[in-house]
């Protein structure tokens, strides 16, 4: 049955010319629909409005053979993998018993102790569940008592000891000659993520640390082939599903070609781990880390990943409890089970976007690949690397101190009497995470933390229906620091506006309404602020009028405004 039988063709040049007129209408002066429409990500890749089969860059192959775009292995579904960093076997056991299939261990200083491995995995079948170790300087301790616990049971093993350098080399062999399910290095690509870094500079240095730790292992004595099979890589999972699936996918493309280069040609299926992102989680409103973590968890999911882990939606407020546990893992298992999210290999395979994003950020990661290969690699690399990285963080920063990135809960929509949640300290802090939303958090911290909470006054001129959408605007935005807003209600008088505005309390004032009537009182109230006492009085929207101090508009740098406020409020940063 042809679906589209009954419908006229259509074409590129007839969506252009609708939306042309669309656009004309709506008065933007453009030369094309492309131009108007088109986004650019931190790494240049170019996001269309639209994409039709012209945009494909090529085949990308059949699943689980090179260069193994479509998923490095032609199976369907992944490893359930959650986080523990304390000691609690009961946690533990819950997790198993619940949907999740693997573990990830958190051993060390102010986590589990190395000792207490045997504990923690006192009722877990080894030869069931991968465990996977994060150990840092404690790994070869870590390694070693994971071997011994499997020697007095009898069992084998299965998983990643979460090594690195001289160390992933000495377990490495270990893992060869005696644990074959058992690999000893993760490329961890998350503090480029935490850190700030875009989507290909997290993957030109996750291929730069691979082919460094590539060179050890070899170098220790290990075949090209074993060495590659001895690495696992684990990458950050964002809200943003399109640029999570295109990345675990060119991931897979870049390590294919390594392996390739290396002679290694049908080895390089990437073994990967996702892992929702830290840097976008909030504290405040974090129950919208729910939606965050499932579009994560879709994405990375839909994008290949061997293993995915769900973040707690609690996790940025410290030890997540049992509850915030359970509905982290029944993300996995309703995406899995009930939505079958599982059930197909690489479902974003063909689709013109998908596959266009995906070559475009393969092409820029590998060119940043080559740059740190030239300059001595990751290692020597490491001025450059942060100096790339810093330069993004500072572009994103700016994007949402303007809320073009919009941090919903935070810097839009903020809920000033949310009832906070409260959480026992999760022991170390993992270093190096910038997150995106801990500058508006901050002024959040610091307006709670005052006797009475600061206020603006929103001068509102005119009725409901003029000043309404201005209004909103102006509170979303205040409230976004912590401030709260009261409004003068209905009316053009300004001293009926300035007597509200005395009564208040407030020392700072926004008019809101519409440019019409700007026009007609902007003046006028903003003068009966002044002799009212305002300190300073901005304007929801653009424009220039006798009184006025500043504009906020769409597009403003809200952060500053909100800085602006607080000193003139005399709130002590």
């Amino acid at each position: 049955m042809e679906l589209a039988a009954g419908f006229a063709p259509t074409t590129r040049d007839d969506w252009r010319a609708l939306a042309m007129e669309v656009l004309r209408k709506s008065g933007v002066e453009t030369v094309s629909p492309e131009e108007a429409l088109s986004t650019t990500t931190y790494d240049g890749v170019t996001v269309a409005p639209l994409y039709d089969l012209d945009d494909l860059p090529g085949h990308p192959g059949p699943p689980g053979v090179p260069p193994y775009v479509r998923g490095s292995r032609a199976v369907t579904g992944w490893d359930v993998r959650q986080r523990h960093a304390v000691p609690d076997p009961e946690a533990v056991l819950a997790d198993l018993e619940n949907g999740v299939t693997s573990l990830w261990l958190v051993v060390g200083d102010g986590a589990i102790p190395a000792g207490a491995l045997g504990t923690v995995l006192k009722d877990v079948y080894l030869d069931l569940v991968p465990v996977v170790l994060e150990a840092g300087e404690h790994v070869r301790e870590a390694a070693e008592a994971l071997f011994a616990l499997a020697a007095a049971r009898g069992t084998a093993l299965t998983g990643n000891l979460g090594a690195s350098g001289a160390a992933g080399a000495e377990l490495a062999l270990r893992c060869a000659a005696g644990f074959p399910g058992m690999r000893a290095v993760t490329v961890d690509a998350t503090p480029y993520h935490d850190a700030g870094g875009s989507d290909a500079e997290e993957l030109g240095c996750s291929i730069a640390r691979g082919v460094a730790e590539l060179r050890v292992l070899t170098g220790a004595g290990l075949s090209v082939e074993q060495a590659l099979g001895q690495i696992e890589f684990r990458y950050a999972a964002t809200a943003d599903q399109f640029a999570t699936i295109a990345k675990l996918r060119a991931a897979r493309r870049l390590w294919a070609r390594v392996a390739e280069v290396c002679g290694a040609a049908g080895h390089g299926g990437q073994r990967q781990h996702a892992v929702t992102s830290s840097a976008m989680m909030t504290a405040r409103d974090p129950w919208v880390n729910m939606l965050r973590t499932t579009l994560a968890c879709f994405a990375a999911g839909v994008g290949g990943a061997e293993a995915v882990t769900v973040q707690p939606f609690d996790a940025r407020l410290g030890l997540p409890d049992a509850f915030s546990r359970r509905i982290a893992r029944n993300t996995q298992s309703l995406l899995l089970e009930e939505a079958g999210v599982g059930r197909v290999i690489d479902p974003a395979g063909g689709s013109w976007y998908v596959e266009r994003r995906t070559d475009g950020l393969a092409e820029r990661a590998w060119a940043w690949f080559q740059e740190i290969e030239a300059a001595g690699g990751i290692d020597a690399a490491a001025a450059p690397v942060s100096a790339r990285i810093a330069a993004t963080r500072d572009r994103r920063a700016a994007d949402i101190a303007r809320r073009r990135l919009p941090i919903t809960g935070v810097s839009e929509f903020p809920n000033l009497h949310e009832k906070p949640l409260h959480r026992p300290p999760a022991g170390t802090a993992k270093p190096g995470i910038v997150r995106y939303a801990e500058e508006f958090e901050a002024l959040r911290d610091l307006a709670d933390a005052q006797p009475e909470r600061p206020k603006v006054f929103l001068a509102t001129i005119g009725p409901i229906a003029a000043h309404t959408a201005r209004a909103a605007f102006a509170a979303n935005l205040f409230q976004a620091g912590g401030l709260a807003t009261e409004t003068a209600g209905p009316g053009t008088d300004p001293e009926q506006i300035a007597t509200a505005f005395a009564v208040s309390g407030a020392a700072v004032a926004c008019l809101c309404s519409s440019d019409k009537l700007y026009a007609q009182h902007a003046a006028a109230v903003a003068a009966a602020l002044r002799r009212a006492g305002a300190k300073k009085v901005w304007l929801a929207g653009k424009g220039e009028y006798d009184g006025v101090d500043a504009t906020l508009h769409a597009g403003c740098d809200a952060l500053h405004v909100l800085r602006t406020t607080f000193d003139d409020l005399e709130v002590t940063r």
